[in-house]
């Protein structure tokens, strides 16, 4: 099993940076497809952004392409997400994902293995 443990949710005003990161436990991170979703109470889980284990291609929803950054460090085993310009509407719990295989690049059941959670809460 490959292990997921996010860090640098917080709370940040309207118009405010957070840098959210993953390390991955896996000795064959760069084979693995890397998403981030979000979650708020009472909703689905809904994609935000993935990274492919290929040539590196990003992905974004429409609700966060421009403000936010999915990057990766194969070397640091660390999948990231530059979150910038955010919005009381991305107030969520942020997981991420790892995915040996892709059917779509934004559906949950296209990842394998999820982190257990980082808040983030936007003020207006």
């Amino acid at each position: 099993q490959v292990q997921l443990v996010e860090s640098g949710g917080g709370l940040v005003q309207a118009g405010g940076s957070l840098r959210l990161s993953c390390v991955a436990s896996t000795r064959t991170f760069s084979s693995y497809n890397m998403g981030w979703f979000r979650q708020v109470p009472g909703k689905e889980r809904e994609f935000v952004a993935a990274v492919t284990r290929s040539v590196g291609s990003t992905y974004y929803a429409d609700s966060v392409k421009g403000r936010f950054t999915i990057s990766r460090d194969n070397v640091k085993n660390t999948v990231y997400v530059q979150m910038n310009s955010l919005k009381p509407e991305d107030t969520a719990v942020y997981y991420c994902a790892a995915g040996a295989r892709y059917s779509s690049r934004s559906a949950p059941s296209s990842y394998d293995y999820w982190g257990q959670g980082t808040q983030v809460t936007v003020s207006s």
